[in-house]
């Protein structure tokens, strides 16, 4: 049957009667998404790997994506769409709501789907059931733990928790402001939307990691295919054919001219209607190839054989970080004890289960886009210069975002479908592919690092060194930044009197690496505390007491010479997990006592992460106001990309304004309505916008006050009646009552009639040539142990059981900062034992190995509040460093388990086992 062929289909869909005149062969997931308007129903990778797209049909579970839809004649079907009735949630989409199982949102319609199955036959459901239902469902953001935990609360009578009232939303465990439209189906990810009249943009990427190319005439296509409208080259870019994060380096091509540089760049674009658009090959566009040996790894990066990957850097050296305290080598010569290693890491997948994808329009001589992005503002700027247009022509118009984890930082589609709405002056779309996004985007930094630790008799470190060489790819993307911060957190949250640190971002013709959770500290983390661990053994201390007598404390100057006046809980995280370290050590011990091919092994891993960016100025700035109606708007800038941001912002400015969270609406990211906030990156939304939504509530209460001559501790209230004119503001002091009628002060120009701003902008200072300074005005700090089992005859490792403890200086909102930490486990976990992105082996979510449900351990979570006074409310950020102890606590295990230690991460099946032969065991 030809794709254009149709015939008639007739199925019951949530309840209702359809008959579709469709071709049977179309894919379900698109008929439901494209003909039906149900968007629920996400749509992760096309073939039957994420889970996504789960649906019921006739109550069992079906992928979507794999479902024809002429296999649906005379079933029924349900999607997410479909499970509430008259508009009230489930009672497990309202678990779902209540216990944070929903973080960026776009599993949450398959993960409630698989769940529904199961509760429909086993309405009371054991946790073993519950994690098989889930089995088929990938999650990046939850680390799945609240997940399991709504789907068991489902199936029991339990109350919800109450918005909180003025003045206590903060330390609340307020459900997300978004969350409903998250458990619904409704909200709206950039693939969910475009312009009825949209053409259909198809990126052609190369195949080869170097290679020149010529493409022929391309008239050709266009009279083969007539629905394509326009070809897009090098040679259309009407400004700049060249972007990246940095003002100064904008070295990645919009479409490569020539040659390119790694696998997966865009060459060419293709804009016209989307089946003819998908239709057209590379033989029909002439598009011939040269490959060219390539530069792989770090080794041949260095080793000058082969012309440079970037011709103006021609030893292939991007950026180097260096940071150099005292004197190391005397300080070594000195030690009691010395430990050294080398290690290597592989690149890692961001993972995040929605491509990229988006559209832009052109309205006058503007240009409007609305795409997945952690970055509004720098992607206006981005637009702009490759365009040649001014900034203020480009409007971002961020959709909800599912998942990014630094990912999303980087830009994707916006560069292409940029141009061709701009030249075409219509819409224009794109969705990427799953190969395409693992193959196109950036990637976690793969690192060769060598270092060395020393100590005293009595167990105090002495000296660090380390060296690390960073695979940063082909274009530079964020390797200065990750060059940059290594030097100053590699030696860990430890009083180091001594230190040597280097690093180098390298230029390979790989997939670039940008930022990823932790930009790169995860990596240094591991051999930190490897080396913690053998100075430990060789002085006869317990592994965690030499990590409490040498953590920072306040009072103490870190690796750049910065004095720790406040908020620095890491001996507390050490201590927390003191009496569960000695119980669990003793009782794998006891386990392996009885036990000859099954090892058990109990590790720590220690982190601290400074929030936002190194020794460089970040600031935020927030807006809230108040219209005529009473309607209170917060217009936050900082993407929220599952972590919770907009639901914190709201906590926030409801405490400092004096008014309840549930009266709060709110705009995200939207370059016309919010002011800059910043990228969603480094920590340091919660700390840095956070402090600037205090100060925003703060200042229109000000105001408030001032305009009622009330009393600085006066209660407010606010009217809200939504017709026009109706707003009011009662003011209540000691005084009596004052009333503000609204609709009596002068609108401005967005509306509002009242409006308070905050900016806030981190005191730091720049580090001098041997990397000494305050490079971050807070940092967070934390801890992790890990029990593993390991079996030596197969090399597999499981993870029973993880305890965490994190300082995160107050807890704005409990759940949301124990869904990173659980996020951030699970992310820890798959770098730690099986997360490996190898280009044209694991280009998609059946190769690529990521944590499913039944690969969690057993999480306990310790929250440390050591208040950082420059926060609001004392809080500091969580989201990146919620990983960094995960790895290295494993991999502690895996020793203490085995006496092996695995130098080569992840530590896969095979390089375990190898691993115990070599060492005969």
């Amino acid at each position: 049957m030809s794709t254009t062929e149709k015939t008639t289909v007739s199925f019951i869909l949530n309840d209702l009667p359809q008959t579709l005149a469709v071709n049977p062969l179309r894919r379900f997931s698109d008929v439901l998404r494209e003909d039906l308007g149900l968007t629920g129903t996400k749509v992760g990778c096309d073939a039957g790997d994420c889970g996504a797209c789960t649906i019921l049909v006739d109550g069992e579970q079906r992928y979507a994506c794999l479902t024809a839809v002429g296999q649906l004649e005379g079933h029924n079907a349900r999607t997410v769409e479909g499970i509430a009735k008259n508009s009230d949630l489930t009672a497990l989409q309202q678990a779902f709501l209540d216990e944070g199982a929903a973080q960026c949102g776009i599993c949450t319609p398959g993960m409630l789907m698989a769940a529904q199955s199961l509760l429909d036959r086993t309405p009371n459901p054991t946790e073993p059931q519950v994690l098989d239902a889930l089995s088929g469902v990938l999650c990046r953001c939850t680390g799945y733990t609240k997940i399991v935990e709504a789907v068991l609360k489902a199936g029991k009578t339990s109350s919800s928790e109450p918005t909180p009232p003025s003045g206590s939303a903060v330390g609340s465990r307020m459900v997300k402001v978004d969350g409903k439209q998250k458990v619904t189906g409704e909200e709206i990810y950039s693939a969910d939307y475009a312009p009825k009249d949209s053409l259909w943009l198809r990126a052609i990427r190369s195949p080869h990691p170097r290679a020149k190319f010529t493409l022929a005439q391309p008239e050709k296509v266009l009279k083969k295919y007539p629905g394509i409208i326009k070809i897009l080259t090098a040679d259309d870019v009407t400004g700049n054919n060249g972007f990246g994060i940095y003002p100064h380096i904008k070295d990645q091509p919009v479409l490569a001219k020539d040659h390119v540089r790694f696998r997966g760049e865009a060459v060419v674009a293709l804009i016209g209607e989307r089946e003819n658009v998908e239709s057209v090959s590379e033989e029909d566009l002439g598009l011939t190839w040269e490959p060219l040996e390539a530069i792989r790894g770090c080794d041949a990066a260095l080793s000058g054989k082969l012309e440079p990957v970037q011709s103006e850097i021609v030893d292939n050296i991007l950026a180097e970080g260096f940071l150099k305290k005292n004197d190391v080598e005397k300080a070594f010569a000195e030690s009691f004890a010395v430990a050294e290693g080398v290690w290597t890491t592989s690149a890692v997948e961001h993972g995040y289960l929605e491509p990229e994808a988006g559209y832009a329009r052109k309205i006058g001589q503007r240009l409007e886009i609305f795409v997945c992005t952690q970055s509004p503002y720098m992607d206006q700027t981005e637009v702009a210069q490759f365009l040649g247009i001014e900034p203020g022509q480009v409007r971002i118009i961020p959709s909800a975002v599912g998942g990014g984890f630094g990912g999303k930082l980087d830009i994707s589609v916006q560069p292409l479908v940029a141009l061709a709405a701009w030249i075409l002056g219509r819409p224009v779309r794109s969705i990427y592919t799953r190969p395409e996004s693992m193959v196109s985007t950036t990637k976690r930094h793969p690192v060769q690092m060598s270092a060395r630790a020393g100590c005293s008799k009595d167990g105090k470190l002495t000296a660090y060194e380390y060296h690390g060489d960073f695979n940063t790819g082909a274009y530079a993307s964020w390797g200065p930044t990750v060059a940059d911060r290594v030097p100053v957190h590699c030696s860990g949250p430890y009083f180091v009197p001594n230190v040597l640190s280097q690093s180098r971002a390298l230029l390979t013709n790989e997939s670039p690496s940008g930022a990823f959770r932790g930009f790169g500290t995860p990596q240094a983390a591991i051999a930190n505390d490897a080396l913690l661990d053998v100075l430990a053994e060789k002085i006869g201390m317990d592994a965690l007491e030499f990590r409490i007598k040498n953590a920072l404390r306040k009072g103490d100057r870190t690796a750049t010479n910065q004095l720790l006046e406040n908020s620095v809980g890491q001996v507390e995280c050490l201590e927390s997990l003191k009496s569960r370290w000695v119980k669990w050590r003793k009782q794998a011990e006891d386990f392996n006592q009885n036990n000859k091919n099954v090892k058990r092994g109990v590790g720590c891993g220690s982190a601290w992460y400074g929030c936002g960016n190194t020794s460089l100025s970040n600031p935020s700035t927030i807006r809230v106001g108040i219209n005529g109606e009473g309607k209170l708007t917060l217009y936050n800038g900082a993407m929220d990309i599952g972590q919770g941001t907009n639901t914190i912002m709201v906590q926030i400015c409801a405490d400092a304004l004096g008014l309840p969270a549930s009266q709060f609406e709110y705009v995200m990211g939207d370059t016309d309505l919010t002011a800059d906030a910043g990228k969603t990156s480094a920590s340091r939304q919660a700390f840095v916008s956070g402090k600037a939504t205090q100060l925003a509530g703060e200042h229109l209460r000000g105001q408030i006050i001032q305009l009622a001559e009330a009393s600085e501790n006066a209660t407010l209230y606010l009217e809200q009646n939504g017709s026009v004119g109706s707003g009011k503001l009662i003011v209540e002091d000691e005084s009596g009552e004052h009333v503000i009628v609204l609709a009596d002060i002068l609108p401005q120009t967005n509306g509002d009639v009242l409006t308070g701003e905050g900016t806030f902008d981190p005191p730091t200072t720049t580090l001098d040539e041997n990397g000494q300074g305050s490079p971050y005005a807070t940092y967070g700090f934390g801890a992790h142990i890990a029990e593993v089992e390991v079996d030596t005859l197969l090399g597999t490792t499981k993870v029973l059981r993880l305890a965490a403890a994190h300082d995160v200086g107050k807890t704005i909102n409990p759940t949301q900062v124990e869904g990173q930490i659980q996020g951030g486990i699970a992310q820890g976990l798959g770098m730690a034992l099986m997360e490996e992105y190898v280009q044209c082996v694991s280009e998609n979510l059946h190769d690529y190995l990521m944590p499913t449900v039944g690969d969690m351990p057993e999480i306990e979570i310790i929250l440390i509040e050591d208040p950082e006074p420059l926060g609001p409310y004392g809080a500091k950020g969580i989201g990146e460093h919620a990983l960094i102890p995960t790895a290295p606590a494993i991999l502690a295990g895996i020793k203490h388990a085995t006496g092996i230690s695995i130098r080569h991460v992840p530590a896969t099946p095979d390089r375990v086992f190898t691993a115990l032969q070599e060492a005969g065991k």
